[in-house]
């Protein structure tokens, strides 16, 4: 059983020193959990299979269900796809960062875990001042469903993720109430015409 590194953020200002840590975790293939202004995530190395694999195991996640991927700029958004059609610079201009969720062509870089196997990618810029601190410091993007054993009601308070799962996974950043709530927009930009899959 792990021991859950649990640290206080300040979610206007988040401690550098405080970033470097949890980033220092997904760097060595761990799991953080860490606000975003829906509901809380469960972070790993987007890029690193193994550390894909570490949410499905402790979520308790069919390894058919794709991850979101979470980015702290639009230049790391556009480096995890295969094309950027016009209509993803419109909504992200109007809606981004914020709580939707695009589905693009995906990269080669990809892990075929993260995605299911699929031809798309699910890639979200969300505005909470720690997720972006702590994806940026990370260095690549993150694996982030949310923070959660399957089957629960998603976390929107750091005691929630701490009930399910402390003792599970390596650190869990507190940065207060997520602002929303409830989980981002999802919609499809892999077709000819735009596809809501989640309001």
């Amino acid at each position: 059983m792990l021991k859950t590194h649990y640290l206080k953020v300040n979610p206007i200002h988040p401690e550098s020193n405080l970033i470097t840590e949890g980033a220092g975790v997904i760097k060595k293939g761990g799991l953080v959990a860490f606000p975003t202004e829906t509901v809380y995530g469960l972070g790993a190395d987007g890029l690193d299979p193994d550390a894909v694999l570490k949410i499905f195991q402790v979520k308790g996640r069919p390894q058919g269900n794709p991850l979101i991927l979470h980015v702290f700029s639009l230049d790391q958004a556009r480096e995890l796809v295969s094309s950027w059609p016009p209509a993803a610079d419109v909504l992200a201009r109007r809606f981004l960062p914020g709580p939707l969720t695009l589905i693009l062509p995906r990269s080669r870089r990809i892990p075929e875990l993260v995605t299911a196997g699929l031809p798309t990618v699910a890639l979200r810029y969300p505005s909470n001042r720690i997720a972006l601190a702590l994806i940026e410091a990370s260095g690549v993007p993150l694996a982030a469903p949310s923070a959660n054993i399957s089957g629960r009601p998603s976390p929107t308070l750091p005691q929630h993720v701490l009930a399910d799962l402390d003792g599970k996974i390596d650190m869990i950043l507190d940065g207060g109430p997520a602002e929303v709530g409830v989980e981002s927009t999802i919609l499809s930009l892999a077709e000819k015409r735009p596809l809501l899959l989640r309001p």
